[in-house]
């Protein structure tokens, strides 16, 4: 069996939190959805809930760092092709989030990506790989360095 994913980000402003991830090609799971929560399903085994404030802080004691300020997670996503990498990083852009704000990364032969911010800070990157160097690993990167 596969394993699902269900990533947890608390979100200062469901809908527009909503419209941002529909945006970037998610697509809102109404069963899982409320005025507190909504449910963002970015593949078969990927999943963004989004959760308010004080439903986000019912599951912990710690307090909700701002995503603007700090960082505690970069969350990546593959792409089938650059042309796909920058479509997303497009669509991140017209739907409110921030484009290409973290390290420059040098593209290499083998490898591109982007990185966006949603509307309340949390960092993604997008990132496609050539199959054929993903299947030789970390030394197919080398030798192209």
């Amino acid at each position: 069996m596969s394993r699902m994913i269900f990533i947890n980000l608390p979100v200062s402003d469901l809908e527009r939190s909503v419209r941002f991830y529909e945006g970037i090609g998610g697509r809102k799971e109404p069963k899982f959805s409320n005025e507190a929560a909504a449910m963002i399903v970015l593949s078969d085994v990927i999943h963004v809930m989004l959760l308010t404030h004080p439903f986000y802080s019912s599951f912990t004691g710690k307090p909700i760092a701002d995503a603007h300020a700090t960082s505690q997670v970069i969350l990546c996503l593959s792409a089938e092709s650059p042309a796909a990498v920058d479509a997303m990083a497009e669509a991140a852009a017209k739907s409110g989030g921030r484009v290409d704000v973290g390290r420059k990364q040098e593209p290499v032969p083998l490898m591109y990506g982007r990185d966006f911010e949603d509307p309340d800070g949390h960092s993604w990157e997008v990132m496609w790989m050539d199959s054929a160097a993903a299947e030789q690993g970390a030394s197919a990167f080398e030798q192209v360095a």
